[in-house]
């Protein structure tokens, strides 16, 4: 009986493919490193990761070169207020007019942001790190003006996305500071320079155990919650929370401070 033509072409195909698994087979296995090709950082990706290395001349270069490129990019905008932060952090105390330049620049950097996006949390919760930092050095007056318009930036970034650390860090500030301003004083604002900010320490707990829960690296709600407890009579909790923060990396200058800080704390405790 003649072999179809249908058949030959079946039986062909078979052992064509047969002797193309033989000799992959008999190749040698490509080990998974090699054959994983290796990515290349992104632009915006290594200057995130330049600066926290603390190299801010890198980051600064990195983030103005993709800004250039992408001036409507709302995101490069809150990461160039937090780069000038981070810029303001690392300049001596004593030299307030070089921070206050930085802190200025990380303001108009994150309003343009948030003009970009209204969306964008961390635009608003990087305004609000510049404008508390800023308020540091303003009269009483701009000063309770300036608080509510923090708290309103706060409430819309935790409103947008309610696991923002950093805007969780800075409400744990506020209510702390808030908490510490007597009925009189409270009273004295309310009558002669406006409403004066509300907050409490539980409050503030609450917020710096969420921001830890979420980046348990950041040292500064370590510090600023060992304060509260400090101030709430809770010794031991206190010492607890300035170990944990000692063994975690330091990503802003700033937390070199609050690490020297913490040690005398811990020695004055010790003592008590």
């Amino acid at each position: 009986m003649p072999i179809s033509k249908d058949c030959n072409t079946y039986c062909y195909r078979w052992v064509f493919a047969f002797l193309l698994l033989s000799f992959a087979s008999l190749s040698p296995a490509i080990p998974a490193e090699a054959a994983r090709v290796k990515r290349t950082p992104r632009p915006i990706e290594q200057a995130d990761e330049a600066l926290w290395l603390m190299n801010y001349q890198k980051a600064d270069s990195l983030y103005s070169s993709e800004l250039r490129n992408n001036p409507c990019d709302a995101d490069l905008h809150w990461k160039m207020a937090r780069l000038q932060v981070s810029l303001g952090e690392s300049i001596p105390p004593s030299n307030t007019e070089g921070r206050m330049l930085h802190y200025r620049k990380a303001a108009e950097y994150a309003r343009t942001g948030v003009a970009l996006d209204s969306t964008n949390a961390r635009g608003h919760s990087w305004l609000a790190v510049s404008l508390g930092l800023m308020a540091d050095k303003i009269g009483t007056k701009e000063k309770l003006k300036r608080a509510k318009e923090i708290k309103h930036e706060l409430d819309t970034a935790l409103r947008l996305n309610p696991n923002d650390e950093t805007a969780l860090s800075m409400l744990g500030s506020y209510y702390r500071e808030a908490a510490k301003i007597g009925w009189f004083k409270r009273m004295l604002g309310n009558a002669f320079l406006g409403e004066v900010p509300k907050g409490d320490f539980t409050l503030a707990e609450k917020a710096f155990r969420k921001a830890i829960s979420i980046d348990s690296r950041v040292i500064r709600n370590y510090h600023e919650l060992a304060l509260i407890c400090i101030e709430s009579g809770r010794k031991e909790e206190a010492i607890a929370l300035m170990n944990s923060a000692l063994d975690k990396p330091i990503m802003m200058e700033s937390d070199r401070k609050r690490i020297e800080q913490m040690r005398e704390l811990l020695k004055k405790l010790s003592k008590e």
